[in-house]
């Protein structure tokens, strides 16, 4: 018996940019033509509802744009809009709908899906389009804080199923990502602050300078100033980048996730809320859970720890919710079943990622049930605390 293998190289532009439907735009089309400049390139543009109606004129400005440039693109048909959030995720008929869509308009393999969305559409779309005649060529176009600095990028598609998070799903490499910082312009606060909550996660794990520049912004980020969130959502881009294109493992062929600190806890509050939660705000109370955990059992000092709540909290996260405290039939806190859930997700063996300091990360295989539990009890009564008994962002980063 003799081993036989191969090895393909994957390289996908990220690019941040202002105004990519504009008419003089040039990037759009230069990204499509790439590798076959001569040809003329049939698309399929898929919309995010919300997107949509937050950006009334974007359709006709994409129409637009294909209108003026007939030898270089084609639009296969009028951009099809679908439903955003994490319900189109949910229901497997939407994924069922795109393929449908995919087939009508006779795309190829060399034909494109440009999907313009929030994480759970980019999702939807981007799986619809891997599975397609095994892979149609997907232009993401994120449109959110979240995505933009995270998801967007990843090589990861999926919709979600029998009640867990991104069950059905495939590793596939997008053709570019283009960032249009333009449309974070348009989110709500509650939207751009739950995205922040990963930038917060990657600077925990990777770069202390970066969650520094987060902690002395926490009034900006609030308010939602487009130079600072600009700034954060590139970083963590960059950040997360690094990760997927420079650990070795980017379609995660062993167990470890280590950026997926904190997300044990939140896919299991994801579906536990029925996504009443935001993924970002269950990040945050799942890096909250961890932070707890960390530090009653030893590994990080209770101070930083209880800086890194305050900055959430300075930022607007919550860190508790009543799922927390759900309970199962025989007594048992449902949160515990994310800890089966997410070894399940990861192949088999349990890898949680943990921290002994800020840009100080390590794995453990093992949790400690009652630790976890009074960790979740500790967390649920944080919300009752009066905000004057605790010391300040500033205050706690002094005591660093």
């Amino acid at each position: 018996m003799s081993d036989h293998g191969f090895s393909v190289p994957f390289k996908f532009p990220v690019v941040f940019t202002r105004g990519v439907w504009g008419p003089r735009s040039s990037l759009f089309v230069e990204t499509i033509r790439s590798i076959e400049p001569e040809r003329r390139h049939r698309v399929l543009v898929v919309v995010d509802d919300q997107v949509a109606r937050a950006h009334p004129s974007l359709i006709s400005r994409v129409k637009k744009y294909f209108s003026d440039r007939p030898e270089a693109l084609e639009l296969a048909c009028p951009p099809v809009v679908v439903p955003g959030g994490e319900g189109v995720k949910n229901d497997v008929t939407h994924c069922f709908r795109m393929l449908e869509r995919i087939n009508d308009v006779g795309l190829d393999r060399q034909s494109f899906v440009t999907v313009i969305g929030g994480g759970a559409v980019l999702d939807m779309v981007s799986f619809a389009s891997a599975i397609a005649h095994r892979g149609v060529r997907t232009v993401r176009m994120p449109t959110t804080v979240l995505s933009q600095a995270d998801s967007g990028f990843a090589v990861k598609n999926s919709v979600n199923l029998f009640g867990k998070k991104n069950f059905i799903g495939t590793f596939v490499p997008p053709f570019a990502v283009i960032n249009d910082l333009d449309f974070l312009s348009s989110l709500n606060p509650r939207e751009s602050i739950a995205g922040v909550s990963e930038a917060v996660k990657v600077a925990l794990l990777r770069d202390p300078s970066f969650y520094r520049y987060i902690e002395t912004h926490t009034d900006a980020i609030v308010r939602g100033d487009p130079d600072v969130m600009a700034a954060i959502v590139q970083r963590s881009a960059e950040l997360h980048l690094q990760h997927i294109c420079g650990n070795g493992d980017p379609f995660e062929l062993g167990s470890a996730r280590p950026l997926d600190f904190g997300h044990w806890a939140a896919h299991k509050l994801e579906s536990m809320t029925n996504h009443r939660l935001r993924h970002g705000e269950a990040v945050a109370i799942g890096i909250a859970l961890d932070l707890t955990y960390s530090a009653a059992m030893g590994y990080l000092d209770r101070v930083s720890a209880e800086r890194i709540l305050r900055l959430l909290e300075a930022i607007g996260l919550k860190l508790t919710d009543r799922a927390l405290l759900e309970r199962e039939a025989d007594g048992a806190y449902t949160l515990l079943r994310g800890l089966k859930e997410f070894r399940e997700h990861l192949g088999g063996e349990l890898h949680i990622t943990l921290l002994r300091g800020i840009g100080d990360s390590f794995e453990v295989t093992h949790m400690d049930e009652s630790r976890v539990i009074a960790a979740i009890e500790t967390l649920a009564g944080r919300g009752s605390r009066r905000t004057l008994e605790r010391p300040s962002v500033a205050a706690a980063a002094a005591l660093r």
